[in-house]
């Protein structure tokens, strides 16, 4: 099989960056890439861009020898915004709490809301094959590892609001300058993508504060700071609930830094040298431009490189949102297809490419996409990009991802899931008939992708278009053919016994036309020969399954059985 080359595609590129800044920045030390993740619902398909950009870029340092770390933020103390779809509204309470705060969902086996989000993504990262080091934001604020973070921004605040400020200036009828159209649909697809809002914190009466103290009281952060004094670090704050309290910044760890002082913070603290935002945070006024004036200026740090990365959508769905309720995550994609797809999914496009995941009719089709892929590196025929897209998704610098040991085709495995509605006895019957030269005489071999079909088949396929053979001949059709839909079906059913195989009907269901038509089997159809084996087609499903259309005819053909064939066909 081929091998990937340096030059191949934008992983490789980016890798070349890093590797040079990073020599650049602090030669001999290992390189930190980084992601961040708020577990503030489910963390959908878009949001494992944050991670997977990253991850391929570590991934690809490390395979050429050198000491890389991928971390990922856990924003656990981020405040809880809002409930979202299909949960209790009494959870309404929590709102302004740190996620780690907030109760799990009711039946949860988890101690708080954010251990629940994330458990579900550390296990599909596992799955996926990434390699990280998770930073619970939450244990490093309440630690007090930030501590001296927090006191120096404090110490330079009216250097940050300064920054901050000049994105604030108002222009004629007090729309921000420099600041872009609000597009709802996109701020709510990026929630999860590292930062629960785009918070600078603000200028009142008293000052400007980059602080948000957790209140002592009700646990929640709406509050205001009214008062800081830089010598004594004493600080004091009043919350809409009526408490007010005065605390030594020095030994207080409740609170954190306002997002757009936070990441740049982080970055300096993590000597992070390379991080994708996505789009919402990369215009004007927003949280990555700011923050590389705040971590040269405040931090004495560097900006990470790293590209914007466009949203992932999902095939017949709008724009992902975690506030929505039954947004597609991880685990729901690597429940209906295997880890080396999905990984490939975001390894072959360039992050600024947008993409959908198709969770429809569609992941055949991308199925099938692969299937040929390994064909033409098998044969040496793929472009160079794609061998390294390719290998990329089988495997890391740790090792190769589990595979299927033989991989039928997605949509025949499915299509034999459906007609058998999951009976393994059945579903071997027919996988053996596939190949007589080379039949399938375990379902293990088949695994996991067989699992993935019938996982497909049976959460993402509505009941009105599952497949139901028919239990008895349809007498009324059949009394009313006419004599060329007679003799096709003759044709049809004295080939079966020669043609039981996936590759024999295939040869025979598209060839009874042709030879009704005068033509040899191998004919090029014409216009008119496609019209009449669309025809012959739709006879033989309303036959069989009472329906103009369904699974691939040769697969349906093998599902039902030579003999049940002959007797719904009305031999």
């Amino acid at each position: 099989m081929a091998q990937t080359t340096p030059e191949a595609d934008w992983v490789s590129r980016f890798a070349d960056e890093v590797i040079a800044e990073a020599e650049r920045r602090a030669p001999g030390k290992p390189i930190v890439c980084a992601s961040g993740l708020s577990p503030s619902g489910p963390i959908h398909l878009g949001n494992l861009r944050e991670v997977m950009t990253p991850h391929l870029v570590a991934d690809e340092i490390r395979r050429r020898g050198h000491a890389c770390e991928h971390i990922v933020s856990w924003d656990d103390y981020d405040r809880y915004r809002k409930v979202p779809a299909g949960i209790d509204p009494s959870w309404e309470q929590h709102i302004g709490k740190p996620l780690t705060a907030v109760p799990a969902p009711p039946g949860s086996e988890h101690p708080n809301w954010a251990e629940h989000f994330k458990a579900a993504m550390v296990d599909s990262l596992r799955e996926l094959g990434v390699e990280f080091r998770g930073i619970s934001q939450t244990q490093m604020y309440t630690s007090g590892a930030y501590r001296e973070q927090i006191l120096l921004a404090m110490r330079e605040r009216d250097k940050i609001d300064a920054v901050l400020d000049r994105y604030r200036t108002k222009g004629k009828g007090g729309a921000k300058k420099n600041q872009k159209p609000v597009d709802e649909a996109e701020l709510a697809a990026a929630e999860g993508s590292g930062a629960a809002s785009e918070d600078d914190g603000s200028s009142g009466t008293a000052g400007y504060y980059p602080y948000k103290p957790y209140c002592g009281a009700c646990d929640t952060d709406f509050t205001t700071v009214t008062s800081y004094d830089d010598n004594t670090t004493e600080l004091t704050y009043e919350c809409r609930c009526g408490h007010r309290e005065t605390v030594l910044l020095s030994e207080f760890d409740r609170g954190k830094l306002v997002w757009k002082v936070d990441w740049p913070m982080r970055w300096a603290y993590e000597g992070v040298v390379f991080e994708p935002s996505g789009v919402d945070h990369s215009s004007p006024g927003s949280s990555f431009v700011v923050g590389g004036q705040i971590v040269r200026e405040v931090f004495g740090g560097e900006q990470p490189i790293g590209p914007m990365y466009a949203f992932v959508g999902i095939s017949g769905m709008a724009k992902m949102s975690s506030s929505k309720g039954g947004v597609p995550t991880p685990a729901d994609a690597l429940e209906i297809m295997e880890a080396p797809l999905l990984r490939w999914l975001y390894a072959r496009r360039r992050p600024n490419q947008a993409f959908k995941v198709a969770f429809d009719q569609e992941i055949q089709r991308t199925y099938d996409e692969w299937d040929a892929l390994v064909k033409r590196i098998d044969e040496g025929t793929a472009q160079p990009a794609d061998v390294a897209a390719h290998a990329r998704s089988v495997r890391t610098a740790s090792g190769p991802l589990p595979v299927t040991p033989r991989p039928l085709p997605y949509r025949t495995l499915a299509s034999v899931a459906d007609v058998t509605q999951g009976a393994e006895d059945q579903i071997l019957r027919i996988l053996g008939e596939l190949d007589p030269a080379n039949p399938v005489d375990n379902l293990d071999v088949t695994r996991p992708r067989l699992d993935r079909a019938e996982r497909w088949i049976s959460t993402q396929v509505p009941e009105d278009q599952r497949t139901r053979v028919r239990e008895e001949p349809d007498a009324e059709l059949l009394a009313s053919l006419e004599d060329h839909q007679r003799e096709g079906l003759r044709l049809l059913l004295d080939g079966l016994d020669e043609h039981w195989s996936l590759d024999g009907l295939t040869t025979l269901v598209y060839g009874v036309p042709k030879v009704q038509a005068g033509l040899t089997p191998e004919a090029k159809p014409t216009p008119e020969l496609k019209v009449a084996q669309r025809e012959f087609f739709a006879l033989l499903y309303r036959l069989l399954v009472s329906r103009d259309t369904g699974p691939r005819l040769p697969t349906l053909l093998l599902a039902v059985g030579a003999d049940r064939v002959r007797k719904l066909l009305g031999a």
